[in-house]
């Protein structure tokens, strides 16, 4: 049977693949973050970023103009799963004003499965542009093996999710520098759905790994899936409005573990010939969805499914573990954003990581829902817009954050009233 020999002939395979995973890369440490080479994409002056905010209809009252904006595409070294080195891309904003130091965010995008992208007004971009032209600096990086990275992505991977963060922030200090700039104390991690998980990722290796370089002041993951065995894993079992999630998840970690001689042998007939394809970098995730069943479980193997549920040590059970970031004890304060009409990402991920980091003796962790009503799509902004201020509240003297002024609250409830969900 498969299962019987996923489980005997790879067993000791795929523990010495986790080993590695958790293994530092210290011979590699000195080339990691090294800046490639960069290029400015775009410099808007505050006129443009007016007449940008005025298309979107971005309220200036909520969102202000502080500063011209110049946009990078960067290329810099990190690692890949087994610690080579390798190339990846990442956007950086760099807010422009002679002789002023201006606080640095990492935002983490979202899931994505095109490798290639655009650097435009649009999307979360256009989130980052909005952070950018109030004063942020803002690291955008791309993950392993999209933008103009190299190799492939690794789906809710949580050590190269943080690595690609970390070395990114390395490369674009090297790029402030050159640039005659001057980053501030204050570092802030945010990022939403995936972005959301990477978030936690960073923290938890910046805390763990690397206390002495980064000094985080705060965090703020959105609606991020964090418990992927319990909350978010059981989406695989029920109607889902993006199944294509799934075999992201079977093919990266099969990448990284090595858990199975062939990578397809989790999927039955006709997906273990249907989907692999559809992972190569050129095709989206709605055309992913309309290959799958609207139940995800759907394509698996029965053998594959019997391991799952009765064997909390089957590989991919143990992998979700592994990835998992709703459990442990941040030490920096942490607000966790969510929707509770998310169809894609269970707020209840937000819940229980509250409820757990708390148990553990953390101190400052604060649950914002962002809107009752709003999908996934539409949680984004409102979400994006409480962590700003709540980030905002930091560089106002607050230790531990702030929701943000009373008026600007008042006008977000407000307009949510208008606004479809």
């Amino acid at each position: 049977m498969i299962l019987k020999t996923i489980k005997n002939k790879h067993e000791k395979t795929c523990i010495l693949w986790l080993l590695l995973f958790l293994s530092p890369f210290s011979a590699l440490h000195a080339e990691r973050g090294k800046l490639i080479s960069y290029k400015l994409v775009h410099s808007y002056s505050v006129t443009n970023l007016d007449s940008l905010w005025k298309s979107k209809k971005i309220p200036k009252f909520i969102a202000p103009i502080n500063n011209p904006l110049d946009v990078f595409e960067v290329m810099y070294e990190t690692v890949w799963h087994d610690g080579t080195p390798i190339k990846a891309s990442g956007i950086f904003f760099l807010p422009r004003e002679k002789g002023k130091a201006f606080p640095m965010i990492c935002y983490h995008h979202g899931t994505q499965v095109v490798k290639d992208r655009k650097i435009n007004f649009e999307g979360e971009q256009a989130i980052c542009t909005v952070f950018g032209g109030s004063g942020y600096m803002v690291a955008f990086p791309d993950y392993l093996g999209l933008g103009q990275g190299e190799k492939t992505h690794l789906y809710l991977h949580l050590e190269s999710e943080a690595n690609t963060s970390i070395d990114l922030l390395r490369a674009v200090k090297q790029l402030i520098a050159k640039e005659g700039a001057e980053q501030s104390k204050f570092l802030f991690l945010t990022g939403y759905s995936q972005g959301g998980h990477a978030t936690l990722a960073t923290l938890k290796v910046m805390q763990e790994k690397y206390p002495d370089e980064f000094k985080v002041t705060a965090s703020a993951p959105m609606s991020g899936p964090y418990d992927l065995v319990g909350k978010q894993g059981g989406v695989m079992f029920h109607p889902y409005s993006h199944p294509g999630y799934l075999p992201y998840l079977i093919y990266s970690y099969q990448e990284v573990y090595k858990c199975f001689d062939d990578p397809n042998c989790p999927f039955k007939a006709p997906y273990d010939k249907t989907l692999s394809h559809l992972f190569d970098g050129t095709y989206n995730m709605h055309d992913i969805n309309k290959a799958m069943p609207e139940i995800p479980k759907d394509v698996l193997t029965d053998d594959f499914l019997n391991g799952y549920v009765n064997d909390d040590k089957f590989p991919f059970k143990a992998e979700l573990k592994l990835n998992s970031v709703n459990d442990w004890k941040p030490e920096t304060p942490v607000l966790l954003c969510y929707c509770k009409a998310d169809e894609q990402v269970s707020y209840e991920n937000a819940i229980i990581a509250s409820a757990n980091m708390k148990a553990r003796g953390a101190k400052n962790i604060k649950l914002r829902s962002a809107g009752r009503r709003f999908g996934h799509k539409t949680c984004a902004v409102y979400s994006s817009m409480y962590t700003k201020m709540y980030f905002d509240s930091f560089l106002n003297g607050s230790k531990k954050g702030r929701k943000g002024p009373l008026g600007k609250r008042l006008a977000l409830s407000i307009s949510k009233m208008k606004v479809k969900k």
